[in-house]
């Protein structure tokens, strides 16, 4: 039997071998569409371990059958060994068990009586996640407790906002965010997961990981925010449990030498320091990383709906109507919804834009395109992925389908403006935490040849079509002027970039909030400039 436990248990090593190193796609975490083919894919493998399970079950019964009968003969046979192979049937048996018999039985444990799921998970391992994957979604979750304001108590017992399957968090996934905000330098999020760790540990939740370690890792990041006296409190608490705790021991001397010193320093200066010389050197304070800069705490009111500088007068100003586009033909007989969502700059609304088939149409085309997002970068003038924009794009042209052209026939009837030269429809799907931090969609004065190779001028216009209902998060926030338009499936949302004079409109600059709970898709149309200039005519002045 101790072959078959080896056995069984070399191939549960190999099984999350292949889970932990597998290389297939990555990224999965920066787009829900994709993530959702990682349901079916784990519920295909449970179906296949199910079967493997019940014929290893089966397998084991005709061992332990053998087993059992061998034992009463292997009793009766060393009771008197001499005597026993003194039979000569007993002695032609006891040769042919183990020459032939056993052979069969280490065959029969070896035997892998479920082909069908060793075969799946072959098949299947190319498409798992990457470590990289795990960071970026434990990194997304982190970055949602920020923009979202949320407890991380309630985080870890799933209390979110318009959720659908409540799901909680164990120690252990309590820790592993601890430990990846750790590996960040980011102590300030290693404490709050810690913490949580060390509290559900201490409600008696079970766990593989142990209290020394978390309480390792929280008094580190506490020290490193400054806060000596808890972090001296909890390493004391780990001596408690583990007194021989190299690290812990000498960080104990260490905070303790620092702390008298403080004490001894702090009372010889405490006759001759001014009020502002204390002032100099402030204790320091939990606070949030240091790229926590005001444009980002604007941008994350925003996301919350704070903020939002919607006044009396201003939403005086903003009209619903029928729009027929000066009369296109198109248009007449079914006019566009039209909504204004803010004066300056003009954002307009259109609802009911897209019908449900276009939209999953537009889903079912880009899916299997669907590539991490990539962004003009404004040194060399070509695209590349980055970090601040969480999600997966595909770029669809209006040949390939009839659905596109259509859509991309609407652009124009509603703005006016020629969509020849302007770029492919691209479509995204936002991930875990998705989102794209503030930008500008047209090309400063520094970033001359940002479209030279498009050859069609700035992008005058933007258009985007939300293609889903988001529960919780995920609206498009104007920074530089307070303004938040929340996703509506079906609708758009359309503005200008530039001035009729071509200078860039700075008011515009732009940012998609992190999807708090839900999958966001969209799709979007750049505008430029060539084509217009009989459309949208130059204005006299720089600022029209």
């Amino acid at each position: 039997m101790k072959g078959g436990r080896s056995m069984m248990f070399c191939f549960f090593v190999a099984f999350f071998a292949v889970l932990r190193y597998s290389s297939g796609y990555s990224d999965f975490f920066t787009s829900i569409g994709h993530m959702t083919d990682l349901v079916n894919t784990e519920k295909d493998l449970v179906t296949s371990l199910k079967d493997y399970i019940k014929a290893e079950e089966s397998k084991l019964q005709q061992i332990k059958q053998w087993a059992e009968s061998l034992e009463k003969l292997t009793d009766r046979a060393t009771s008197d060994p001499e005597a026993y192979v003194g039979h000569p049937v007993n002695a032609f048996k006891l040769v042919k068990r183990l020459n032939t018999e056993w052979g069969e039985l280490e065959n029969l444990i070896l035997k892998d009586m479920s082909d069908g799921f060793i075969s799946n998970l072959t098949i299947q391992r190319q498409h798992f996640p990457t470590d990289e994957d795990q960071t970026g979604a434990a990194k997304a979750l982190i970055r949602l407790q920020d923009t979202y304001n949320l407890d991380t108590d309630k985080i870890s017992r799933g209390d979110l906002p318009g959720v659908k399957h409540k799901s909680s968090l164990t120690v252990d996934d309590c820790f592993e965010l601890g430990k990846t905000a750790y590996s960040d330098a980011d102590y300030y999020h290693t404490e709050l997961w810690m913490s949580q760790a060390l509290k559900q540990l201490d409600a008696g939740e079970p766990a593989a990981i142990d209290k020394v370690t978390v309480l390792d890792y929280l008094s580190y990041a506490l020290y490193q925010q400054g806060d000596m006296d808890k972090a001296l409190e909890l390493t004391k608490r780990l001596l408690k449990i583990d007194p021989e705790h190299q690290r812990a021991n000498g960080n104990l001397k260490y905070f303790e030498y620092v702390m008298s010193k403080q004490k001894k320093d702090g009372q010889e200066s405490a006759t001759e320091a001014t009020t502002k010389e204390q002032a100099t050197e402030p204790k320091k304070k939990k606070r949030h990383p240091a790229d926590h800069l005001p444009e980002r705490q604007k941008y994350e009111m925003l996301c919350r709906g704070e903020n939002v500088k919607m006044t009396p007068r201003r939403q005086k100003k903003l009209f619903c109507r029928y729009f027929d586009a000066g009369k296109n033909p198109r248009l007449v007989l079914a006019p566009a919804k039209e909504q204004d969502e803010w004066d300056k700059p003009r954002i307009v609304r259109y609802v009911d834009i897209l019908s449900e088939e276009e939209m999953e149409k537009i889903k079912e085309l880009a899916k299997p395109r669907l590539r991490r997002a990539t962004v003009h970068d404004p040194i060399t003038g070509e695209l590349t992925t980055a970090h601040y924009r969480v999600s997966k794009s595909a770029w669809l042209a209006g040949y390939e389908d009839p659905v596109v052209k259509r859509i991309n026939q609407r652009i124009e009837d509603v703005t006016g403006l020629d969509v020849n030269t302007a770029e492919e429809l691209q479509v995204a799907n936002y991930g875990v935490g998705g989102q794209y931090e503030p930008h500008f969609d047209f090309a400063r004065k520094d970033e001359p040849d940002a479209f030279k190779e498009l050859g069609t001028g700035n992008r005058i216009a933007t258009w985007l079509n939300y293609m889903s209902e988001v529960p919780a998060g995920g609206a498009t926030v104007f920074t530089e002027v307070g303004a938040a338009v929340w996703p509506i499936k079906g609708s758009a949302v359309f503005w200008y970039n530039l001035f009729q004079s071509g200078e860039g409109d700075y008011s515009t600059r732009h940012a998609a909030c992190p999807v708090l709970v839900g999958s966001k898709w969209v799709s979007n149309k750049w505008i430029h400039e060539r084509g217009q200039e009989f459309r949208r005519r130059c204005g006299l002045s720089e600022m029209n």
